[in-house]
């Protein structure tokens, strides 16, 4: 992003769970979790002009997913400021709907960073309390860097110094509920992950991860038979180190010892799915 879009554009990139424990349920019905968060280089595109209200244009390959919407949350999180705001975004939609990689989530962050440098914000708003009020993966996606999150998502802590690598991402087209794959879980649960400090190489991050799971993922796939095989299209791209389910699905990803591997292997899966190919987001693209 050119430095004069940097101004303008707030990038809202996926988020990645590289697992995610179910740790238990809590007293106010959200579950306790456990998950290693990254964030990678596609994005949503977010832009605010001034206008004589608050409205929302949307467009991208993925706005028509999104037509149906009542309120998005990216005016919720424009609202949640006081006063809020007389601007006009526009939204360009890259990250399929409900899909596992905080999309929507990632939308409000970067509605709430870019309001914030537009200078929306009263001097002493606390953006990551709005943004625990907007939703579970809105807190992590306000700061959207690698992240050990805990609680329902609320509590946000330093990850493991992560080695180089890169992530294949792809989606059948199969839009999935966060909430119908909670609540299809059962089982018992998991305990909390135990981590290194850092990884030497991505191999050894994915040997370690290989010992943990996405519990969501045996609901999400019996809700969704599609992420079969994308998992499997993605364990047999050559360089694969590990397949996996993000969040609730439908998204699955694979980890490559660089970002170029990844974008090198991404087009190899069927055209008809959503798919890419890189590395993380660096972290001069995002607002501090």
């Amino acid at each position: 992003m050119s430095l004069h879009e940097r101004g303008r554009v707030e990038l809202a990139p996926a988020k990645i769970n590289l697992f995610l424990h179910v740790l238990g349920r809590r007293a106010d019905s959200y579950h306790a979790l456990d998950s290693l968060v990254v964030f990678v280089a596609v994005a949503d595109r977010l832009s605010a002009a001034p206008a004589s209200s608050l409205a929302l244009a949307i467009d991208g390959p993925q706005a028509a997913s999104l037509a149906a919407e009542a309120d998005n949350l990216v005016l919720r999180a424009a609202r949640a400021l006081a006063p809020p705001p007389a601007v006009r975004f526009a939204l360009e939609k890259i990250l399929p709907v409900a899909a596992g990689i905080g999309g929507g989530s990632a939308d409000a962050a970067a509605a709430l960073r870019l309001l914030a440098r537009l200078g929306h914000a009263r001097a002493g708003t606390d953006l990551a309390a709005i943004a625990a009020t907007l939703g579970a993966d809105v807190p992590v996606c306000l700061a959207s860097r690698p992240a050990r999150v805990g609680g329902a998502g609320e509590r946000l802590g330093p990850a493991p110094r992560l080695p180089e690598f890169g992530l294949v991402l792809a989606n059948p087209g199969v839009p999935l509920a966060t909430a119908d794959v909670f609540r299809a879980r059962s089982g018992a649960f998991s305990p909390p992950a135990v981590l290194p400090d850092a990884w030497a190489s991505a191999a050894a991050m994915a040997a370690d991860l290989a010992r943990l799971n996405n519990d969501l993922e045996p609901p999400a796939r019996a809700l969704c038979p599609a992420i079969g095989p994308v998992l499997g299209a993605l364990a047999a791209l050559p360089g694969a180190l590990l397949a996996r389910l993000s969040g609730s699905g439908a998204t699955c990803f694979a980890i490559f010892a660089t970002p170029a591997e990844a974008e090198a292997a991404a087009p190899l899966l069927p055209a008809p799915w959503w798919r890419w190919g890189g590395g993380l987001i660096a972290p001069e693209e995002i607002s501090p």
